[in-house]
């Protein structure tokens, strides 16, 4: 058990390497002594069943909709009495999260607008703040390839305009929340796997 355990979150246009990179992190931290929990949203419970459904368009759903069904997943995830985020904290476990409400602010943002957003996110006392959030960066150009290269079906956001417009609002957001007293690094994820990794440990160990 590690006596200050971190929450780490990982944020990226789709295909920037995150799952690579989230499980090239646990690996170095539970070499040097940290207990590690990996997760991610939308999670595995009804709730984030029910977010996938909608994005691979199984279901119809409004952009409001879309993001209040974000931000109910976002709090279960972080109040689950079993493997929430704050009963992980609690014993001692470094959390690493796959995107978090970054992701809602950029993408359900682009629509709804960021004060729509961050009211459903920020506001809500049962969503923790990250005590890092890493932000991989790819052109839309390359994360297109990328999502080409592995095959799968392409959900609603994964298009040129889109992934463009949503790396451009990450940046504004990242602007607003850095105002806000929030810890988010950005790295280049267009080198190699090993450079980008040794990048991201650098940024994490400045919080350990």
């Amino acid at each position: 058990m590690n006596n200050n355990p971190k929450f780490i979150v990982f944020e990226g246009i789709d295909g920037a390497g995150k799952t690579t990179q989230i499980n090239l992190l646990r690996e170095a931290l539970e070499k040097r002594g940290f207990s590690c929990f990996v997760t991610a949203e939308p999670t595995d419970m009804p709730s984030g069943k029910a977010i996938r459904r909608a994005l691979a368009k199984e279901v119809e759903s409004t952009p409001i909709q879309m993001a209040e069904m974000f931000a109910c997943d976002r709090e279960l995830h972080n109040t689950d009495a079993e493997s929430g985020i704050e009963r992980m904290l609690a014993d001692g476990i470094t959390v690493i999260c796959d995107r978090y409400y970054y992701s809602s602010l950029a993408y359900q943002g682009t629509v709804l607008g960021f004060d729509t957003v961050a009211a459903l996110n920020l506001d809500n006392p049962n969503i923790r703040k990250p005590d890092i959030c890493i932000f991989l960066d790819l052109t839309p150009e390359k994360s297109l390839r990328r999502i080409g290269d592995r095959g799968g079906k392409v959900e609603i956001y994964e298009n040129l305009d889109y992934l463009t417009r949503t790396r451009k609002t990450f940046f504004e957001v990242f602007d607003k929340l850095r105002d806000r007293g929030e810890n988010i690094s950005v790295i280049n994820a267009d080198g190699s796997v090993d450079d980008v990794a040794a990048l991201i440990f650098d940024a994490v160990s400045a919080i350990l």
